[in-house]
């Protein structure tokens, strides 16, 4: 009423027009008029609820699971032992609110000296236009501090395809960083903590591989996915840049992608679209950052020559001699792969 009667003295109506208009006496509508604030409600008292003496035990629960949470039917056996008598719906609405109210942990950026750090991480590709096969591994390196990148299409991901990998990786960057940050891959660690806290079972091949090539292979802390926020970003940015734009033209064109065609076109992207651009992190150009970091990587060793042995009935021994990638043996002709990746860089496709 109080809200009126100023709305109505704004619109210029007099004192005996609002009081007429609002069924009020004049004094009323004066009273109103000089003290916008006469009327207030005030908050009902709150009424005790059968959940007060166990919410302190609750944020306790909740405050030692954090990151992870408990499930509010499981904090419900929990009180009621301890002698709540009410219901689970108060529970569970309870323990929504102290959700809503709890503040993210704020992402900090781990920033890694030049020649220091690079990430590695697999993605999956779901091919499209091919019947056999509906899928694609991407093996992605990044360097922690010039974010140059390295990108490779192949059908497997097998601890030797791994190494293959990596030794071409450390080619194109031009040397070995002193450290390569990952996930729980198997085929990179097959136990951790085994040996006590951050103290891993390491897979014999690919750690045999590691010590030869100088680094030391580092695993991310679990629930923990920002730590190699820099691979998995690019990771993201590789699938809409670079993948769905190359993947939709081979099927309009009714070419099956594969990985001889994938490598063929990201490799002229890396060089001119992803380590070309400004990036947004740093503000420089990955490929210019890389000039500067080359001089704090380790050289690139001769390829590893060692063996992988595999379980089965037989044991079978895999001798590893990672080459550069192939350039022969296509599946389409090298005209294709010329034709696909102007339209991603800008340029007009003949």
């Amino acid at each position: 009423m109080a809200m009126e009667i100023r709305v109505l003295a704004k619109h210029g109506m007099g004192v005996r027009e609002i009081a007429r208009e609002v069924g009020m006496s004049r004094n009323t509508v004066r009273r109103y008029l000089r003290d916008a604030a006469a009327v207030r409600y005030k908050e009902r008292p709150r009424r005790p609820s059968k959940l007060d003496p166990y919410e302190g035990y609750i944020a306790a629960r909740l405050a030692a699971a954090a990151p992870e949470t408990i499930q509010a039917n499981v904090l419900l056996e929990e009180i009621r032992t301890r002698g709540y008598a009410g219901g689970y719906t108060m529970v569970k609405a309870h323990v929504a609110a102290l959700r809503a109210q709890a503040v993210p942990e704020p992402v900090v950026r781990f920033e890694t000296a030049p020649g220091q750090q690079m990430q590695v991480d697999w993605a999956v590709i779901r091919r499209s236009g091919s019947r056999v096969g509906s899928r694609l591994s991407v093996f992605v390196a990044t360097l922690g501090w010039s974010r140059a990148a390295y990108v490779e299409f192949v059908t497997d991901e097998r601890v030797e395809t791994l190494i293959a990998c990596h030794e071409r990786a450390f080619l194109a960057f031009g040397g070995v960083p002193r450290e390569v940050l990952y996930d729980n891959v198997r085929t990179v660690v097959t136990q951790r903590d085994a040996y006590g806290q951050g103290k891993h079972r390491f897979h014999g091949g690919f750690a045999d591989f590691a010590g030869h090539s100088g680094f030391r292979p580092r695993l991310c802390r679990p629930y923990r996915a920002q730590t190699k926020g820099k691979v998995e970003r690019f990771i993201r940015y590789l699938r809409g840049s670079f993948y769905v734009p190359f993947a939709s033209r081979m099927v309009q064109d009714g070419l099956v992608v594969d990985a001889p065609a994938a490598n063929a076109a990201v490799r002229r992207w890396m060089r001119e679209v992803a380590n070309a651009r400004v990036h947004a992190t740093t503000g420089a150009v990955p490929a210019e950052r890389l000039e500067d970091e080359r001089a704090a990587l380790q050289p690139v060793p001769a390829p590893w020559g060692g063996t992988i042995l595999r379980d089965g009935p037989p044991a079978s021994v895999f001798r590893i001699t990672a080459l550069p990638l192939p350039i022969v043996g296509f599946q389409h002709p090298l005209s294709v792969y010329e034709a696909l990746t102007p339209f991603m860089n800008g340029e007009v496709r003949p």
